[in-house]
């Protein structure tokens, strides 16, 4: 069943679930339609065995999870079109515990043909996920308004606030819809790279977890927008632990908390741990165990990292 946008708030819910949904690529790579906007993306002409390496990193991270006590609903990617960059479904997709699914527009025309169907019936017949209505927003790709998932959006799933960075994927009136359609307060700034670049997604910069914000606030140029994130995250009773140009460059933004079965776990690539600060990786592991797999061509070719991979699957939901 499909639902217009103004179908009623999503109802709070924790916000750290008990499993993720993946998607395998088949035919990872470089993708030109994506890289004017993503500056992570540092190889235009990705190496023939990039789809291999990006195939045995993800199996690496999905190992990893369900080691961690993470469930991981995995799905392999489509034989064709080639999708370049199926394996960042939380750009297309987000799950929420009272039985939604949400599809988001994206500004790739390449991209919208990841929105899978398929995945959420899978998810109710084969997992027994209680997908009650989907709520559709990709009719605002015909008024060129992008809100590309929970990469555009980083929410505070148990005070209903959004938080996102306007650029080319983030577009304000898209977020408004967001927010009116489901009950979200949302906090809108802008995001820039050390060049002064939009960073394309706001995940890159920031991550939620229970008790803990991670966030490079350097990149919000603006003062007043920075205080106002800021105290904003602070008000919620979460600890910001600060991350440089540095860090963030390697992804050290781009992680996220899970419910694993022994308790709290943190998602994130070994590059991005290894680029942490010996005080900030300390910081981390008092709020879970940290999790890590090497994802590094994911990563330099596909301008993404462990949070862009995983969309959650509230556990309450099952």
């Amino acid at each position: 069943m499909t639902e217009p946008a103004n179908s009623g708030a999503i109802a709070p819910e924790a916000q750290a679930a008990g499993a993720v949904l993946m998607i395998r690529p088949r035919h990872f790579g470089a993708n030109a339609e994506t890289a004017a906007t993503n500056f992570f993306q540092g190889d235009a002409q990705a190496a023939p065995d990039s789809a291999l390496r990006a195939q045995r990193e993800f199996d690496a991270l999905a190992f990893a999870l369900a080691s961690a006590g993470v469930l991981v609903y995995q799905f392999n990617g489509l034989p064709k079109p080639a999708l370049p960059d199926e394996v960042f479904p939380n750009n297309w997709l987000s799950l929420h515990a009272d039985g939604t699914a949400v599809l988001y527009p994206l500004l790739a025309e390449n991209r919208r043909r990841e929105r899978r169907p398929d995945i959420i019936t899978a998810l109710q017949r084969e997992h027994g996920l209680r997908v009650k209505r989907v709520v559709d927003l990709t009719e605002l790709e015909t008024r060129g308004q992008y809100l590309e998932g929970t990469g555009s959006l980083v929410l505070d799933r148990t005070r209903r606030v959004a938080y996102a960075a306007l650029s080319p994927r983030t577009h304000p009136s898209a977020l408004a819809e967001f927010g009116r359609a489901f009950g979200y307060e949302t906090v809108a700034f802008t995001a820039v790279d050390r060049a002064t670049r939009p960073i394309y997604h706001t995940n890159v910069l920031l991550s939620l977890g229970t008790r803990f914000a991670a966030l490079c606030t350097s990149s919000i140029a603006d003062a007043a927008e920075r205080r106002a994130v800021c105290a904003c995250i602070e008000s919620s009773g979460r600890e910001i632990i600060d991350l440089s140009f540095a860090e963030l460059e390697q992804f050290a933004g781009n992680l996220l908390e899970l419910n694993g079965v022994q308790g709290p776990v943190i998602a994130l690539s070994a590059g991005a741990l290894a680029a942490l600060a010996t005080d900030k990786r300390h910081a981390l592991e008092r709020f879970g165990r940290l999790v890590t797999a090497d994802i590094a061509t994911i990563e330099r070719v596909g301008g993404g990292s462990v949070r862009c991979m995983l969309a959650e699957a509230p556990s309450l939901n099952r």
